[in-house]
């Protein structure tokens, strides 16, 4: 089964999550040697660098796992002003990052008329710099003046492709509108990422098998893969957390499954294990997003417990991160990154 997805191949839903459940030893070795085979075929040695913004702690949304949720009283929220996230891209600009991810919560406060003007400054500023958002569900007309202000791509995690869990988890969001968002994102032309977590409550290996599956549909650019980590503040606070095995796993089936998607090693990864990035580039993932945001706020953008990363200044981070990469055996490009799906879309358009 493992040879057929890396020849391209597809499997039943019933054989991808009786493979899930057995995956241990020599099996789960040759997984990863043939996702890390993938990768090299795809992007070469390539480990690409994004400098992630993480604007605002502010969300509407009521997400059980999650630390940022509107739910959690005790966190200290914040919100930085445009010009302080154009400050954090200077600063990444001066370090060579050439493409910037800003992330929040779903903050109102952020409308269109004000994420277009944002947009507008940094495109003016670094015009060769590419440009990520991740700020969560809006609607076509919101998504569509942004990509014309000039954001290339835009994240959204699908969370999980099982209906009954993501309700159970979502309680302020629609399982059927998250997908129909992530078309539209499509259609409009953004380089769009999508994602999950591993190690849910509740989750099963026939869900996993799903979210990969979806993937496999949907064909994204980008995929976020990272272990469900408990935070104190949440209802799941004292809920076992995934296994970083399980979510390498999931990254090099992920790999084999949309072989030209870029896979980041998550910061959650880090977290959860001192070397979990390292082994997750050797799995098939080839991106890393360093923060850029002030040190002042990096604590309060925590989704899960024990986050790292929280008080590195930038430019200590990213030569952190270059001697990781080099310690397992890849190199740091610091151009855009864009996805071989795009890239190959932009020839084709030509």
């Amino acid at each position: 089964m493992l040879e057929q997805l890396a020849s391209g191949g597809s499997v039943s839903q019933q054989n991808l999550a009786d493979l899930i459940s057995h995956l241990e030893g020599g099996l789960r070795r040759r997984l990863h040697d043939l996702a890390h085979k993938a990768r090299i075929t795809a992007y070469g040695t390539a480990v690409y660098l994004r400098g992630l913004i993480e604007f605002s702690n502010i969300c509407k949304q009521n997400c059980l796992y999650c630390g940022l949720r509107s739910g959690n009283r005790t966190l200290s929220r914040y919100r930085l002003l445009p010009e302080e996230i154009l400050d954090c891209c200077r600063e990444g600009y001066a370090l060579g990052y050439r493409t910037f991810v800003l992330q929040s919560g779903e903050d109102d406060w952020y409308t269109t008329d004000k994420l277009v003007r944002l947009i507008t400054s940094v495109k003016q500023q670094f015009p060769d710099a590419a440009l990520t958002l991740s700020v969560g569900e809006r609607d076509d007309e919101s998504y569509t003046r942004l990509y014309a202000a000039g954001a290339d791509r835009f994240l959204l995690r699908h969370e999980t492709a099982s209906a009954p869990l993501y309700r159970a988890l979502h309680p302020t969001m629609e399982y059927a509108e998250r997908r129909d968002r992530l078309r539209a994102l499509q259609r409009i032309g953004y380089q769009v990422g999508a994602g999950f977590m591993v190690g849910l409550p509740g989750q099963t290996a026939a869900d996993l098998a799903d979210d990969l599956l979806y993937l496999q549909e949907l064909q994204p650019d980008m995929i976020g893969i990272g272990p469900f980590l408990p935070h104190r503040d949440t209802p799941l606070r004292d809920e076992q957390p995934g296994t970083v095995e399980n979510t390498l796993d999931m990254i090099a089936l992920a790999r084999l499954m949309v072989p030209d998607a870029l896979i980041p090693a998550t910061t959650a990864m880090g977290t959860a294990h001192p070397n979990g990035r390292e082994r997750a580039l050797q799995a098939g993932a080839n991106v890393l997003m360093p923060n850029l945001s002030p040190m002042s706020v990096r604590a309060k953008y925590m989704l899960y417990n024990n986050k790292i990363c929280t008080g590195d200044e930038s430019a200590q981070c990213r030569f952190c991160l270059e001697q990781r990469v080099k310690s397992a055996g890849f190199h740091v490009d610091m151009g855009r990154g864009d996805s071989l799906k795009h890239l190959s879309r932009s020839l084709q358009e030509q």
